[in-house]
């Protein structure tokens, strides 16, 4: 049963190996490996290279979400049960996608459109901030600072009230990407991804010295 409810898992994995293996034949000796944020080439390699797309991506992924819970020593990612299958599902399914359109490019020679990986970023975000709330304190996944760590309070206001902002921001990439040029958008990425990212941080540490300030002392 176990091993039925990996297929599509696998299934997800193996689909950059599969389009990659399709295109091979037609590829050049050397294929574009990065593109700047206007989506132009600034660096080829050989496309030996391109295998270590999948391998980075979905496959580490799967792999990394596949141990972790296993190794957990509190146990608490195993307790989120069906949950952390579908965030395993997602975040799985994220970077085999991701690898598909970066081989796809690859194949092209140029990015068709530079902001899609923002918009997909944007929405993976979104996803992101509806989970945070259902995730148990644990060492691997969420906002793991000093503070979230040493209170399951903390760690439990910090993810509801961060996945609120995740939601926006994922909300906001998303419009950015869509309206915005490829400089301006990838500006406006970086932007709310630090925001995202650090602004959480500030607030379990500002909940961390209350909590800590307004309990008895022994």
């Amino acid at each position: 049963m176990k091993t039925k409810k990996e297929l599509p898992l696998i299934a997800l994995v193996l689909l950059p190996f599969l389009y990659l293996a399709l295109i091979w034949k037609g590829l050049p000796q050397e294929v574009p490996m990065h593109f700047d944020h206007r989506g132009q080439v600034d660096r080829y390699g050989d496309k030996m290279e391109l295998l270590l797309i999948p391998l980075l991506l979905p496959l580490t992924i799967y792999l990394i979400l596949s141990v972790v819970p296993r190794i957990d020593p509190k146990g608490q990612l195993q307790k989120m049960g069906n949950k952390y299958g579908n965030l395993k599902f997602l975040l799985t399914g994220f970077m085999s996608l991701l690898a598909l359109y970066i081989l796809y490019s690859a194949k092209k020679g140029t990015l068709a459109n530079p902001n899609l990986p923002f918009f997909l970023v944007g929405l993976l975000y979104l996803v992101l901030g509806n989970y945070f709330k259902t995730i148990r304190p644990n060492y691997f996944l969420g906002i793991r600072t000093p503070w979230t760590l040493e209170s399951e309070s903390v760690w439990k206001r910090t993810h509801r009230w961060a996945g609120k902002i995740w939601v926006v921001g994922g909300l906001l990439v998303v419009g950015c990407s869509l309206v915005l040029g490829e400089e301006m958008g990838a500006r406006a990425f970086l932007a709310i991804t630090l925001f995202i990212a650090l602004v959480p941080m500030g607030y379990s540490y500002l909940l961390y010295k209350k909590e800590k300030g307004t309990a008895p002392k022994g």
